[in-house]
């Protein structure tokens, strides 16, 4: 039986196999660093947003064309409203300029907390709000809303791909 409290080796000895693993580290100049922004994508929130709309929408129309139950249309339309409201709010509140980069940190820290909870208020509200509410339906919408950006993220993955071929 081995003893897993003591390391199989000197820690000098792994410190020294940590830093030959490692490649040298070397800042980008001013000038690369403009290059490496350039390349990457900008996100907003609210192209975020819009594909969380765009697909709760797209599910609650097929959802209402084929699922045959009003209820069933209503439980994934709040389901992902649910998700989209609180979102919309805290892009709101977050988008705008901080006095600090500790102040933007902890602005998204709160916002957050407060979309968790209007979420759970929402989901708790449900009940009383829709009509012979299905929550299987609502899980539904609710996670679809929730993993819409990937979505945009593979749209935009795509995009720059096709793009990149292109020259």
């Amino acid at each position: 039986m081995s003893d897993l409290s003591r390391p199989s080796r000197p820690p000098e000895a792994a410190d020294d196999a940590d830093a030959a693993a490692e490649p040298d580290f070397k800042p980008l100049s001013a000038e690369e660093a403009q290059q490496w922004r350039a390349r990457q994508p900008q996100w907003s929130p609210w192209r975020l947003l819009g594909w969380q709309a765009a697909a709760g929408g797209v599910a609650t129309l097929l959802v209402a064309v084929f699922g045959g139950r009003i209820a069933w249309t209503l439980s994934v339309g709040y389901g992902v409203l649910a998700v989209l409201l609180p979102t919309a709010l805290m892009a709101y509140r977050v988008a705008r300029p901080a006095a600090s980069p500790a102040a933007m940190v902890a602005r998204m820290m709160v916002w957050e907390l407060v979309k968790i909870g209007l979420t759970v208020g929402l989901l708790l509200l449900a009940p009383r709000l829709v009509p012979g509410l299905s929550w299987p339906a609502l899980l539904a919408g609710l996670v679809l809303a929730l993993k819409a950006h990937w979505l945009a993220v593979g749209w935009a993955g795509r995009r720059r791909n096709a793009a990149a071929n292109r020259l």
